[in-house]
């Protein structure tokens, strides 16, 4: 006797569905509006930058007179350079910082363990303008004010918490009997954490350095007080915001919005398994 099929039951389209269809639709064109608007004029005329009104699909004619003007502009190149680098070097820092820190605070168990936790957090709470200004007297007086260590170190502070806090609760929803049941089985405690533990925080781990890359490409109070020459992209822009043009502008803020565009694309498998991991 074959067993009945049973029709799935569709979900009755109410209004409190509706109006959570609606938000979701109003934030996502909140969010792409302006995200399109500075793609277009990005790649379009200069004429039709300061053009007024714009017309319904602005990035018509398309062109890469805008994006020409803006990498040819003096300091912009090398703005884009240092950039890169401060971002990198902050990653590679906080990742390697934060990782065992993180290990630490979610496997031991030691006195001050939550309040270690909320002094890591209470970092975050003070302005940058509290960290920069001692830091640019420090930096002036061991010679490193103006360079792209210096900033980095400065990028590395900032996120460092974050990066632990994130770090840490990868490890915590890792199960620390896996972890002894490969000691069961003649494993090392290395061999345990190489082979069981690193593989299942790994797209964790690349998700928190994904935001510190992020965090520090976007940063521009400590880099506008810590450089002068070594500027990045981000405190360049800041500084010649009031004497560029509309071209410039919306051309520098293509190439602020890129990576972490970029960067969120091909990371988000492993932002899914990071919150999967964590859910669980």
């Amino acid at each position: 006797m074959s067993t009945p099929v049973i029709p799935e039951r569709k979900p009755k389209l109410t209004a409190g569905r509706l109006g959570t269809y609606a938000g979701a639709i109003a934030i996502a064109l909140w969010i792409v509006i302006p995200i399109f608007f500075v793609f277009s004029m990005a790649f379009t005329t200069q004429e039709t930058v300061r053009s007024y009104p714009k017309g319904f699909l602005p990035f018509i004619p398309f062109s890469t007179d805008t994006m020409e003007f803006f990498l040819s502009s003096d300091g912009v190149a090398e703005g884009l350079i240092n950039s890169l680098i401060v971002a990198v070097i902050t990653l590679v820092l906080s990742t390697a910082l934060a990782a065992p820190a993180g290990y630490a605070i979610s496997r031991y168990l030691f006195p001050g363990r939550d309040l270690f936790r909320l002094s890591i957090l209470a970092v975050r709470a003070f302005p940058v303008v509290v960290l920069s200004i001692p830091l640019a007297v420090l930096f002036l007086r061991i010679g490193l004010f103006d360079s792209i260590l210096s900033l980095a170190l400065m990028h590395t502070a900032l996120t460092l918490p974050t990066t632990v806090l994130v770090i840490a609760s990868v490890f915590a929803s890792v199960p620390y009997e896996l972890e002894e049941a490969g000691q069961v089985f003649g494993a090392s405690p290395f061999q345990a954490f190489r082979y069981i533990v690193l593989p299942l925080v790994l797209p964790g781990i690349a998700a928190s350095s994904v935001f510190t890359f992020v965090l520090s490409w976007n940063e521009v109070f400590a880099a506008s007080v810590l450089t002068l020459e070594n500027r990045t992209l981000p405190a360049l822009l800041l500084t010649r915001l009031s004497s560029s043009s509309d071209a410039f502008q919306f051309a520098g803020g293509f190439f602020l919005m890129v990576p972490s565009l970029i960067f969120m694309f091909f990371i988000r498998k492993y932002l899914f398994n990071m919150w999967g991991q964590v859910s669980k």
